[in-house]
Order: structure tokens, then C-alpha cells, then sequence
């Protein structure tokens, strides 16, 4: 396993924090989901004035525990990423986009955490569409995906609601956010 990071804020340099997702995450598909929640984030952060490291690193991260402990998630990761030192955006960010899961009732207070929980969900319906129309996430049209969002039998288990809680605190609206996220993931492979 790899330990704590040597990067600034007290934060995993990206090859370090992808060393720490591979060590923790065999399966493809989250650590898929990881880049995916990470680009999102990384895209949203000039907006907001935030550290495009910090949002990345908090994309790659949050669902660090997943695998090994899906009862309890994040619960685990919180309690890593503390004793990492890690920084409480990064760690309240965390905790927030488990809102209504697990026990989890903290709603962002920051646009850190409003990204997370607003790219979380949303990035399984992107990567679904892809599976039924295998184009570059960057090609995908908007409209495309917003009429998958608003079909609830597509991608069932993607929970809508979080999404559009993440996107009114981040103060976005669902549809522009669609749009940022195909701008940003263009750069996926």
C-alpha cells in the first residue's frame, strides 16, 4: 500500500495519488470513474477560483474505499485521509458527496464539495451512454445526455437527485453542467 503523500498542501503529487488509487482500486471501471470525477473536478476549479490540484486530487480520491469497504464508504477514506493529513476541504468534500448515503447527512459548504457531489453520479451516466454509443466523451452532444439524465430507467442505479443537489450548490444549472462536463472530458481518452 502506499502511504502518506510528499506534495504541497499536504497532498499526493497525480503520480502519487494514481500509485495510491491503484493500490487501492483494482477494478477498471472505478478507477475510470476515479479520472472521470477527477477531470470534472480539475475542469471546475478555474471557475471557482480553487487549486486544480486540490480538485483533482479530491476527484481521484473520494471513492478510495469503495472497493475494499462498500458498507461503509467513506467512512474509511475520511479516516485515512486524516491521518494522512490531507485538508478538511479535501475531507469534507468527501464526506459530502456521500450525502444521504451510508448515514452521511453533510451537505457541501463549499464548491469544492458541490463539484464532487454534482460530478460524481452524473460521470456513470456519461460513461453508460458511452458503452451504448462508443464515441469520445468529448463528441457526445449535450442534449444527448440530458435526455438520458431525465430518462430514470437509463443507468437506473444513478442517483439523479444528488446530482441536481450538487449542482444548486455549486450554482450551476443541470444543463449547463452537462455542457462543462462535455467540454471537460474531452480530454479522456
Amino acid at each position: 500500500m502506499v502511504a502518506a503523500p510528499s506534495g504541497s498542501m499536504n497532498l499526493p503529487s497525480k503520480p502519487e495519488a494514481n500509485a495510491l488509487l491503484e493500490s487501492y482500486v483494482a477494478d477498471a471501471y472505478q478507477r475510470h470513474h476515479a479520472l472521470m470525477v477527477a477531470t470534472a473536478m480539475e475542469g471546475y476549479a478555474p471557475a471557482y477560483d480553487g487549486d486544480p490540484h486540490l480538485w483533482h486530487v479530491t476527484g481521484l480520491l473520494h471513492d478510495l474505499d469503495f472497493e475494499r469497504f462498500p458498507d461503509l464508504h467513506p467512512a474509511e477514506s475520511l479516516r485515512w485521509f486524516r491521518e494522512w493529513g490531507y485538508p478538511e476541504e479535501l475531507i469534507h468534500a468527501v464526506a459530502a458527496h456521500a450525502y444521504g448515503y451510508h448515514g452521511f447527512t453533510a451537505l457541501p459548504k463549499t464548491r469544492l464539495a458541490a463539484a464532487l457531489l454534482a460530478s460524481d453520479e452524473i460521470s456513470g451516466i456519461f460513461y453508460a451512454y458511452r458503452k451504448l454509443n462508443p464515441v469520445r466523451y468529448g463528441e457526445m452532444k449535450a442534449s444527448s445526455i440530458r435526455k438520458k439524465l431525465k430518462d430514470t430507467a437509463f443507468a437506473a442505479k444513478v442517483d439523479r437527485s444528488t446530482i441536481a443537489l450538487g449542482c444548486e450548490h455549486l450554482g450551476v444549472t443541470v444543463d449547463d453542467h452537462v455542457a462543462n462536463l462535455v467540454r471537460f472530458f474531452a480530454v479522456l481518452p
